[in-house]
C-alpha cells in the first residue's frame, strides 16, 4: 500500500510530462521511470516474474533500444510537424477519445467476485500461476494480442517501403539537378564543409570556419542548430586573426 501511494503519483506525474516533453529523448526517459515503477508494484505484489520481465525486457531492451537510436539518428522538432498520412492527426484525435470512451465503460461496468489471496493464487510459484491463468482462460485474448502486434509490424514495413517507380539517377543527373537547384533556389551545388576549425578541435558540434572568418551554417546539423548545442568559436575567430597577423606563433603541434 505504501509502496503504491508513493509510486503512483510519481508515475502519473512522469506521464503527464511524457505527453507534453517537446524533446523524444525526454519523452523515452521518463517511459523508463514509469516503468521502472510498475515493476517495482509488481514486486509489492509479490509478482517476482512480472517484475524481472518488466525490468529486463522492457526497460532494458525494449526502451533503451528506442533511447539509443533517438539519441544516434536525432529527431528534429520539425520532423513532428509533416504528416506521412493525411488526416492522421484528426484521425488519431478521434480514436483516443473513443479509446478513453471504452476503457471508462469497461471499468464503470466490472464487477469482481471473492478476492484471492497472493498465496492462493502463487500456491504453485509465481511462474506456474501466470501460465496456468494466460494459458487457459484468457488464452484468446493472449492469441489476440500476438496477431495484432504482427499486424502492427507488417503495418509498419508497409508504411516504410517505397518502391522505386523511376531509375536511378545517374552522377550526370545528379549533378545537373544541383547546378539546377542552385540557379533556381540558391541551393549549394556541392558537399557540405566538415565541422570542426584547425586540427585543434575536430567535433559535430564545432562549425567550420569560412575564409573571412565567419562560422559556416552548413556545417552543423540542423537538429543540433534546433537544440542549441553549437559550440561557439569566437574564440577560434581570435586565434585566426592573430595566426594572420603572425604566422609563426603557431607550434608544430598545432599545425
Amino acid at each position: 500500500m505504501i509502496a503504491f501511494w508513493v509510486l503512483a503519483p510519481v508515475m502519473v506525474a512522469c506521464a503527464i510530462a511524457m505527453v507534453m516533453a517537446r524533446k523524444a529523448v525526454h519523452s523515452a526517459l521518463l517511459l523508463a521511470v514509469i516503468m521502472i515503477s510498475l515493476a517495482i508494484l509488481y514486486a509489492a505484489q509479490n509478482a517476482p516474474f512480472l517484475f524481472a520481465v518488466q525490468i529486463i525486457v522492457y526497460t532494458g531492451a525494449v526502451l533503451m533500444l528506442f533511447l539509443f537510436v533517438l539519441m544516434l539518428v536525432g529527431v528534429d522538432s520539425s520532423d513532428s510537424l509533416v504528416e506521412t498520412l493525411r488526416g492522421q492527426r484528426v484521425a488519431a484525435v478521434v480514436v483516443g477519445l473513443l479509446f478513453g470512451v471504452l476503457v471508462a465503460t469497461a471499468v464503470g461496468q466490472t464487477t469482481f467476485g471473492a478476492a484471492v489471496g497472493l498465496q492462493a493464487a502463487n500456491a504453485d510459484g509465481n511462474v506456474n500461476g501466470i501460465a496456468a491463468v494466460l494459458f487457459s482462460k484468457y488464452i484468446f485474448a493472449f492469441e489476440v494480442t500476438s496477431a495484432l502486434l504482427i499486424t502492427a509490424a507488417l503495418g509498419a514495413m508497409v508504411l516504410a517501403h517505397r518502391e522505386r517507380l523511376s531509375p536511378k539517377a545517374t552522377q550526370r543527373e545528379l549533378a545537373v539537378k544541383r547546378m539546377r537547384d542552385y540557379a533556381t533556389t540558391g541551393a549549394h551545388p556541392g558537399p557540405l564543409p566538415n565541422s570542426g576549425t584547425f586540427a585543434r578541435h575536430n567535433s559535430v558540434d564545432t562549425p567550420a570556419l569560412l575564409p573571412d572568418g565567419t562560422p559556416s551554417e552548413l556545417s552543423i546539423s540542423r537538429v543540433m542548430r534546433a537544440r542549441g548545442t553549437v559550440r561557439d568559436v569566437s574564440a577560434d575567430r581570435t586565434l585566426a586573426a592573430e595566426v594572420e597577423d603572425d604566422p609563426g606563433q603557431i607550434e608544430g603541434g598545432d599545425r
